[in-house]
């Protein structure tokens, strides 16, 4: 069985000592050192309360390697959970809360690219997407994916192996409003050509 590295960082010696101890109690997870930090799959973060140091760990954590990461915190506001998803937060448990079984599960859930977070923090999350759904997305066109219905019809078109000519005959659109629809994705979501518009499109299951 190949173990799962996990990286710690508490802000006090004895939240470090406690969550060390789980970790190390779970055949299946291998608890490296600070300086084998950058090896790690998965990052468990032990804080208090999201201060700005805190995130800023977190933000620089995730520019550098990437790693999803465990939060262990003692409370967390609305907006302090929606800068920690930023940073690549993708499971959250309550300090109070924590055993060695909530632990080890939350970080194979990191780890195989799933989350875990209390029912609470599910709904504020749900409510804001809600909002920006209402109030961002809906009045600009947009849905979920950040694309237009006519992007995603161009997109799912393109993955058909359809030429420009063809995707406008089949839309009733023009070649250059066509041209001008991949243009605006590849241009907006950063993207090098038609074939790497599709292939993001495919990934995020937009189309």
């Amino acid at each position: 069985m190949e173990q799962i590295r996990v990286a710690l960082q508490a802000s006090d010696p004895l939240s470090h000592a406690g969550l060390a101890s789980y970790l190390q109690a779970r055949p299946e997870l291998l608890l490296v050192r600070s300086a084998e930090r950058a090896e790690a799959t998965v990052l468990v973060v032990s804080c208090d309360r999201l201060t700005s140091e805190v995130v800023a760990t977190l933000r620089r954590s995730a520019a550098e390697a990437g790693m999803p990461v465990v939060l262990v915190t003692g409370e967390i506001t609305e907006t302090e959970l929606l800068t920690a998803v930023e940073c690549r937060v993708v499971a959250i448990l309550p300090r109070a809360a924590v055993t060695g079984d909530r632990l080890a599960h939350s970080v194979l859930a990191a780890a195989n690219g799933g989350g875990v977070m209390p029912p609470n923090l599910v709904g504020e999350l749900l409510k804001h997407i809600e909002r920006l759904q209402r109030d961002v997305l809906t009045p600009n066109g947009l849905n979920a994916s950040g694309l237009t219905p006519r992007e995603i019809d161009v997109l799912r078109l393109m993955a058909d192996g359809l030429d420009t000519n063809e995707i406008a005959g089949e839309l009733c659109y023009s070649e250059r409003t066509v041209k001008n629809v991949i243009y605006g994705v590849t241009h907006r979501l950063k993207l090098r050509n038609r074939s790497h518009a599709v292939a993001y499109a495919l990934r995020a299951g937009m189309i």
